[in-house]
């Protein structure tokens, strides 16, 4: 009994998690007028307070693609153009 029980939860855990995991799946693409969008400068802005060093913003499929340095660590980052907001898991 024991060895189906946790492989069941373990799956059904997974099922849970799956609709967080499939928010920027490909099928699903930012679609936001471009007289929307924040300038470039605002969106280093947001991101300054938030404590990043931003490298380099650029438009890239719908989003901003950023390269920017958190606590001596760079990384590359996709933001939401008419928030500023950080888009994990979006993939262009």
């Amino acid at each position: 009994m024991r060895k189906f029980f946790i492989p069941t939860l373990l799956g059904l855990s997974m099922l849970a998690a799956m609709p967080a995991l499939a928010d920027w799946d490909g099928a699903q693409r930012l679609n936001v007028p471009q007289d929307q969008w924040l300038a470039p400068a605002e969106i280093a802005d947001k991101l300054s307070a938030q404590g990043y060093k931003v490298d380099e913003i650029e438009a890239d499929d719908g989003a901003y693609e950023v390269e920017l340095t958190k606590n001596g660590t760079r990384m590359e980052a996709h933001v939401h153009p008419a928030t500023g907001e950080i888009l994990v898991g979006y993939d262009d």
